[in-house]
């Protein structure tokens, strides 16, 4: 009865945001402004899911600097534990069947974020400069998931280069961004989901790489992130420990 009511108030938080932001969003439509806006929004979904986010590491962020953030990318789940981790002026970068979305594609394309079409293999190169070239035409950062698919519980996939490539080709710092674990951890039935950790790690400076050093790069940051997620997991095990033994000593102290 819980998840029905969840995924009811999800809807509906959806559905209503979404009317709103076209609404909103035809005055001065594409605007990157409008992603940090409604992104603040979708922070509150949290609430609906009876998840409580931990956000850290956001003085790392070099706002107003532009920046190439990158992010583990677990599920769906992650439009409930990321939005609150965006900078201002940063938009997401996602493939173009994101529109067929119902009312998600909408809000996702009019709010400014960039659409590329990733089957195209032949494009790519020219997709990586010319968002490049936007970063700067368009003084703005962007987020890019670099596993390129949701890991659903494998762990933290091979990166793809397109993010640092990117970073390189636009001169701009790579920014990761960690989010524990989620898979199995939020049960839509349960009133309390317990904590998720997000945290920005410090800006990577890329001034020292080459285009051909991508894959270097990428697998540098795949390090760093896989060291500071497993970090994570295990804090939020920790405070899963705590909470169960608080819970068993009321229960003790009851009887």
């Amino acid at each position: 009865m819980l998840s029905v009511l969840r995924i009811i108030l999800a809807t509906v938080f959806i559905i209503f945001t979404t009317l709103f932001a076209f609404v909103y969003c035809l005055f001065s439509p594409k605007n990157p402004k409008h992603v940090y806006f409604f992104c603040r929004w979708f922070n509150q979904l949290q609430k609906i899911l009876g998840v409580k986010l931990v956000q850290r590491g956001l003085e790392n962020a070099p706002t107003p600097e532009k920046s190439v953030y990158i992010s583990n990318h677990q599920s769906v789940l992650d439009f409930v534990t990321d939005p609150g981790m965006l900078r201002p002026r940063t938009v997401s970068l996602g493939k173009r069947d994101l529109l067929i979305v119902p009312f998600f594609g909408l809000l996702y394309w009019i709010t400014g974020n960039i659409l590329i079409n990733r089957e195209d293999k032949s494009k790519a190169r020219d997709t990586i400069k010319q968002v490049a070239e936007a970063i700067h035409q368009r003084d703005l950062s962007v987020w890019v998931y670099p596993e390129g698919t949701r890991s659903k519980g494998r762990g933290l996939l091979p990166f793809k280069t397109g993010a640092f490539r990117m970073a390189i080709e636009a001169g701009v710092p790579i920014t990761p961004m960690c989010t524990s674990t989620t898979h199995n951890k939020i049960d839509f039935n349960r009133l309390n989901n317990g904590i998720v950790i997000t945290e920005m790690l410090e800006p990577i400076d890329v001034s020292g790489y080459k285009l051909s050093d991508a894959r270097e790069l990428a697998n540098h940051c795949h390090a760093l992130m896989a060291e500071k997620i497993a970090e994570l997991d295990a804090e939020v095990a920790r405070w899963e420990s705590q909470q169960n033994s608080e819970l068993d000593s009321d229960r003790s102290s009851a009887r």
